[in-house]
């Protein structure tokens, strides 16, 4: 009787809501050496808000958050990301010349066809693992869902 108090508790008063984060469009451009740092971009929405706390690859040693800033003089210039505050439904784009993820330290050359596992940390949702395409040197963004 316990057991079937304790489970409809749980089923009319949820303990922890869970936020749910989308993760579309991941893809990298090819390297042309593995001593040069590579970069990966992708599209998130979340239901609530969340926070991405970190992202972890074993093609690299560390991934970095960036975003781009355009100062008055117009250079352009890159801001470290210690994480990243995702609004409830708002799309938030990692694209050339905006916002990225840095790979440094890359295990090995990224080559043109193949892929990688991708683990994005965030503070609600958790680690979400995507697998990201690795596409033509000169490529700019997949078509937009």
């Amino acid at each position: 009787m316990k057991l079937f108090l304790a489970a409809a508790s749980l089923a009319v008063f949820p303990i922890a809501v869970l936020a749910e984060v989308v993760v579309t469009d991941p893809w990298a451009r090819a390297s042309i050496l593995a001593s040069r740092p590579g970069a990966a971009y992708l599209t998130l929405v979340s239901d609530m808000d969340d926070r991405l706390l970190s992202a972890t690859t074993p093609a690299a040693g560390q991934v970095m958050m960036h975003a781009s800033e355009t100062e008055t003089n117009a250079i352009t210039r890159m801001i470290h990301l210690d994480a990243l505050d995702l609004r409830a439904g708002q799309t938030v784009r990692f694209a050339p010349g905006g916002m990225h993820l840095m790979l440094m330290g890359l295990t090995a050359k990224l080559e043109e066809g193949g892929q990688f596992p991708l683990t994005l940390s965030f503070e609600h949702a958790g680690d979400i693992t995507v697998e990201v395409p690795i596409l033509g040197v000169a490529f700019t963004a997949p078509e937009a869902n």
